[in-house]
């Protein structure tokens, strides 16, 4: 059963964790399942996160502002064509989350939770991503998880995608 929830009733669901967790996969199939546009919030660091990234130095919150701004900026440009999107975005810190959430009427949180070892492995065996392995530690130091108000859908990483879509999907 595809459900499409209108796109003026979806503003927002924002796919986080830590790197390596599965946000790009599960966030491309579900905004497909939605009918929503997808967003990968690596698509708007700016290239001096990038290259720090890359070098194995973490970001820092000034490194992070402008960015998660920018994330924001185009879930809000969406919003105004009439459109929901589904962000990737490890949205580490609570404070992060609220700048992507915002007060947007209806958006949720979709937190991929996995243990050090599964994501570690995942992380060895990605190619091409600026993201270091060595850089999983700062992430799992940084990481909030949410917090029951913030009416999060917490799935685990174990379960293969699409259980992870549909156990979203079934949450919304």
């Amino acid at each position: 059963m595809t459900i499409n929830p209108p796109p003026s009733t979806l503003n927002l669901i924002l796919v986080m964790g830590v790197a390596g967790c599965g946000k790009t996969t599960i966030a491309k199939l579900l905004a497909e399942r939605l009918d929503c546009e997808y967003v990968d919030g690596d698509w708007l660091h700016p290239q001096s996160n990038v290259e720090k990234m890359r070098g194995g130095t973490p970001l820092t919150d000034d490194d992070r502002w402008p960015w998660l701004a920018a994330i924001a900026a185009r879930v809000d440009e969406l919003n105004a064509q009439g459109r929901g999107a589904v962000v990737a975005c490890s949205a580490l810190k609570r404070a992060y989350r609220n700048v992507l959430m915002g007060a947007r009427a209806d958006a949720r949180i979709a937190y991929l939770k996995g243990n050090r070892e599964t994501v570690s492995a995942r992380l060895g065996s990605r190619d091409g991503h600026f993201m270091p392995p060595q850089l999983l530690a700062s992430q799992f130091a940084t990481l909030e998880e949410p917090s029951p108000d913030e009416r999060a859908i917490v799935v685990s990483i174990e379960d293969p995608p699409a259980a992870i879509v549909e156990a979203i999907v079934t949450s919304l």
